[in-house]
């Protein structure tokens, strides 16, 4: 006979099952590289959303300050007695009203406050005069802002 030959079974290695760190770490750099591109859009988006609230609450609030000089011949300079603030727009600014009586005339501004205050610079304070003047405090302008 001739011992040249084995009748031994071959084990082949099995694949591993599972990720390599190799793999995991491309994911978690895939991830990261995501999350950074993201997030700041996120937050942009979140400041700007919160101002458009804010800018219909005041034009919603110029509109009731109209029906109320109908009603009494002068401008209210009290905010609760034309609206209440939703919870949205109080949460990220104070609201208030200067008017004046000669002649009859309004100012109604939104101070950013919180998280809105540090991250919306570029527009910060709004305003809306009675005659439908916009203004803004930062460096954005009113076409940027409003």
């Amino acid at each position: 006979m001739n011992n040249l030959t084995s009748t031994a079974p071959v084990i082949k290695p099995q694949p591993s099952k599972g990720f390599t760190l190799i793999e995991l770490m491309i994911a978690v750099v895939i991830i990261g590289i995501i999350a950074a591109i993201a997030y700041p859009s996120y937050t942009r988006n979140v400041i700007k959303s919160n101002r458009s609230a804010a800018e219909s609450y005041m034009l919603s609030l110029a509109n009731k300050e109209e029906q109320f000089l109908l009603d009494s011949r002068q401008y209210s300079a009290t905010v609760s007695d034309l609206l209440t603030v939703p919870a949205d727009v109080g949460r990220n600014y104070t609201v208030t009203i200067t008017t004046t009586s000669a002649p009859p005339s309004y100012t109604i501004t939104a101070t950013p406050t919180g998280n809105q205050l540090s991250a919306d610079t570029a527009c910060g304070t709004l305003t809306l005069a009675q005659d439908g003047t916009k203004g803004v405090s930062g460096t954005a302008g009113v076409t940027g802002c409003w």
